[in-house]
């Protein structure tokens, strides 16, 4: 397992609040769970928010307007990352399909399109939540 990059106190603490999360988070969530550590306003998150999305650290989620950590920081090697949302529990599992990848990459080819970052949403029922309803 590769080292995280040297974080500072406000991005470390950040972090750990996701990391500990068990669902994504919205920036005023964090705000709020680390009020103890110091944070007072919303830039302070936002700001170590962004740095730890540029490291590959945390991810945004657009249709939650949530954030995540990265459940594969170690692993740069996909363009496209996916997300299963489930709407029930909220739990996120990400993950990355070289199939889908591939034609993703072939498609936007075609076109012309250089995309600079790729994420895809699928909303839906989790395993557990399926299975119960």
């Amino acid at each position: 397992m590769t080292a995280r990059p040297n974080l500072t106190k406000n991005q470390g603490l950040v972090l750990g609040a996701l990391d500990t999360a068990s669902a994504p988070l919205s920036a005023y969530t964090i705000l709020d769970r680390l009020r103890d550590h110091g944070f007072r306003a919303p830039l302070q998150v936002y700001r170590a928010l962004e740095k730890l999305q540029e490291m590959g650290l945390v991810h945004r989620l657009e249709s939650l307007n949530a954030f995540v950590a990265c459940a594969h920081p170690d692993c740069h090697t996909h363009e496209t990352i996916a997300f299963a949302i489930c709407e029930t529990c909220g739990q996120v599992e990400e993950f990355a399909d070289e199939t889908v990848e591939e034609r993703l990459t072939s498609a936007m080819r075609q076109r012309g399109f250089k995309p600079a970052k790729t994420t895809v949403e699928i909303r839906g029922a989790c395993h557990a939540c399926a299975k119960a309803g």
